[in-house]
């Protein structure tokens, strides 16, 4: 890894989901799994059926919860509650990153499509939760999901101290990346070589980079990364 100068960095904000673990299959799908279910059974069709509603709003709208509730207008909270009711023992738990992320000079936070809750667990578990000075879901947009314009402005809302020039982002959908490098932010795209074809293109966690230049920095290991860097 080529070290670069981040001392101007006093904002650390990080994606939860396929970032703050290495990205694993075996335990989103969980996730994919029971957003199946609940969209097959709340709309009374098939889970195939169901598999291609959930796709397209992702890959339309941001997350399926969001087409869910523009289309369905679906109560959010039932849905968030149940489909991150799942196994993290899946999960490493990775002291080095924990020890990295102690080290950062500045404020640490959590910006996740996902609800608080399931910030608080996923993180709780990794044992990493209590280093973080805020954590931000996807309800605290009012559900709007990253990557609109308007999930980033709720959030910098919530936390007036951040200045975007002095920000960095983590992420692991390289769609997610573009309104931080906008506002002035610093980009992290976080990767993986795991297999994510089945989710819509523009939606799945990245494999690469090729062609974004709205992302300054890429790593499939971001512990690592950040000893070099930060």
């Amino acid at each position: 890894m080529t070290q670069t100068d981040l001392s101007h960095i006093k904002s650390w904000i990080f994606d939860l989901d396929n970032t703050l673990y290495p990205a694993d299959v075996d335990f989103f799908n969980q996730i994919v799994y029971k957003m199946n279910r609940y969209v097959a059974d709340f709309l009374s069709m098939t889970p195939e059926d169901a598999l291609v509603v959930q796709k397209d709003y992702l890959a339309e709208y941001g997350t399926t919860l969001s087409g869910m509730m523009a289309i369905h207008q679906m109560d959010p909270a039932p849905f968030l509650k149940y489909v991150h009711d799942v196994d993290l023992s899946l999960l490493d738990i990775n002291p080095a990153l924990r020890t990295r992320l102690e080290n950062l000079s500045g404020k640490k936070y959590i910006f996740t499509n996902g609800s608080k809750a399931h910030a608080e667990n996923v993180a709780g578990y990794l044992k990493l939760f209590d280093l973080f000075d805020g954590h931000f879901g996807v309800e605290d947009t009012g559900y709007i999901p990253k990557p609109k314009a308007p999930a980033y402005d709720a959030f910098l809302k919530r936390f007036p101290e951040i200045d975007p020039k002095s920000a960095i982002f983590f992420e692991d959908n390289l769609r997610n990346l573009k309104v931080p490098k906008a506002l002035g932010m610093t980009t992290v795209l976080v990767v993986s070589d795991e297999d994510w074809s089945h989710e819509p293109q523009d939606a799945r966690p990245a494999n690469g980079a090729e062609g974004a230049d709205f992302v300054d920095y890429v790593t499939n290991d971001l512990a690592g990364w950040l000893a070099v860097n930060a």
